[in-house]
């Protein structure tokens, strides 16, 4: 009998995909892990809001800063000490806003972990969202 297109190409070794999956989870986060973190009060960590400040207004993850990916710059990034690791998000899969934020970040020698899903992904959790201009504004409304 032939192979399953899912068995048709072997899986890798074990010590192979734990590898790759490390890899995997030292550049990623979810959205669950950084709710669950932020509403623990355990969050050890700086999350970014790349998208520009309109769309941050409209709405955003709880006690994101907004700091458009265009924007991040050496100068910016001295606000906060070297060691601090910084979770980044945009819009969704569809965005690649989150991705030129992480790639930036790194350049500056800087932590960094992509959220994956962005807004979307908070939304598909059914997480609440933040409205406002300040990182501050806690004023929580229901995932769309």
């Amino acid at each position: 009998m032939p192979a399953s297109s899912v068995a048709a190409i072997p899986a890798a070794a074990p010590a192979v995909a734990q590898a790759h999956f490390a890899a995997r989870l030292s550049l990623e986060t979810d959205c669950a892990d950084v709710h669950e973190a932020s509403a623990s009060g355990e969050a050890d960590f700086v999350v970014l809001d790349v998208r520009g400040p309109k769309a941050y207004a409209r709405s955003h993850v709880p006690g994101a800063l907004n700091l458009p990916h265009r924007e991040i710059t050496p100068e910016r990034m001295s606000a906060w000490p070297g060691s601090t690791l910084f979770v980044v998000y945009c819009a969704g899969p569809h965005c690649n806003g989150a991705d030129k934020a992480a790639l930036k970040l790194a350049q500056l020698e800087r932590p960094v972990k992509l959220m994956l899903g962005g807004m979307t992904g908070w939304a598909d959790e059914g997480f609440p969202f933040a409205e406002g201009a300040e990182p501050g504004a806690l004023n929580l409304m229901p995932a769309a």
